[in-house]
């Protein structure tokens, strides 16, 4: 109440999330798995990619490599959490078909190269190419304004915009 009466007001962290990856923008709802599609795991988007490349839409650090190379997780400057999942049940392919290029700890910036999948292996023996991208820490944001529409660039198209608590 004090800061209203003299005119002060509480800045809000706001954090721009790029596209990691080159393809089309799939609200999550639409996600063919309930675990991401109920957001059980948080709150994001997906990507149905069109390539095979993840650029690091952030700056901060690579906070998890799964050791079957098929997701990672980042955390950004803010704190916002990411995990960038490529795939529906690629876990099975134990790492056949995906580079990782980022360690664990590692400072990572906004484009650089984090990961790269084969595309047509992907679509062939796992459930779905689709990519979710996972704010895994929702109980920071206090909502996800998403401003792009369906075709998007990796490391080029503003997908969306974090305001955090």
């Amino acid at each position: 109440m004090l800061r209203s009466i003299f005119g002060k007001k509480e800045k809000r962290t706001v954090e721009p999330l790029y596209a990691p990856i080159t393809g089309k923008l799939v609200d999550l709802e639409d996600v063919p798995d309930p675990v991401f599609s109920q957001k059980l795991m948080g709150d994001g988007f997906a990507i149905e990619p069109s390539e095979g490349k993840v650029l690091s839409p952030i700056d901060g650090q690579v906070i998890q490599v799964f050791h079957t190379k098929h997701a990672i997780g980042l955390r950004s400057q803010t704190g916002i959490e990411l995990l960038i999942h490529v795939g529906l049940e690629t876990v099975s392919l134990n790492g056949e078909g995906f580079e990782i290029y980022v360690r664990e700890g590692q400072k990572i910036k906004f484009g650089d190269e984090i990961m790269s999948f084969d595309l047509s292996m992907i679509s062939e023996r796992a459930a779905s190419t689709i990519t979710p991208i996972i704010i895994t820490n929702s109980d920071i944001v206090q909502n996800i304004e998403r401003l792009s529409e369906e075709r998007i660039i990796r490391a080029s198209t503003h997908i969306a915009n974090v305001h955090l608590k």
